[in-house]
């Protein structure tokens, strides 16, 4: 068994689309729309690895509360990148180009070496070595 995908709640698709390509080398299938549901999505493809990122839009979604730390269910998405000075780098990338970065990069008590950015709708994303 593998995780097949896992899927976010955006209000831009495009924006979100465009953010995980730049910085993470994501490739986008077709664009998916049912104009019934007011739905649409995209999967975006890792270079290496399985697992797919689906990001959805649909009118009726609302956020939850502004501390997503503090909400059940799933927290945030952890991206390897390789080696340390990867996780440097990219984070100082992202950084210069205006982005938060939530938590600077670190060895964490579970042993990864990460630093948390958000994207550009604020969902939390660990940039992992």
């Amino acid at each position: 068994m593998r995780i097949e995908h896992l899927a976010i709640w955006v209000d831009d698709l495009e924006k979100i689309r465009e953010f995980y390509a730049r910085y993470f080398g994501t490739v986008s299938g077709e664009r998916y729309h049912n104009p019934m549901k007011g739905f649409s999505s995209y999967f975006l493809v890792f270079k290496e690895g399985t697992a797919r990122l689906e990001i959805m839009k649909r009118m009726n979604i609302t956020a939850q509360a502004s501390n997503r730390s503090l909400n059940k269910g799933y927290t945030h998405l952890a991206i390897g990148v390789g080696g340390k000075e990867a996780v440097d780098v990219l984070t100082e990338r992202l950084r210069s180009d205006g982005y938060t970065v939530e938590s600077e990069p670190r060895t964490t008590g579970d042993g990864y070496y990460e630093s948390v950015i958000l994207d550009p709708e604020g969902n939390p994303i660990e940039i992992v070595a």
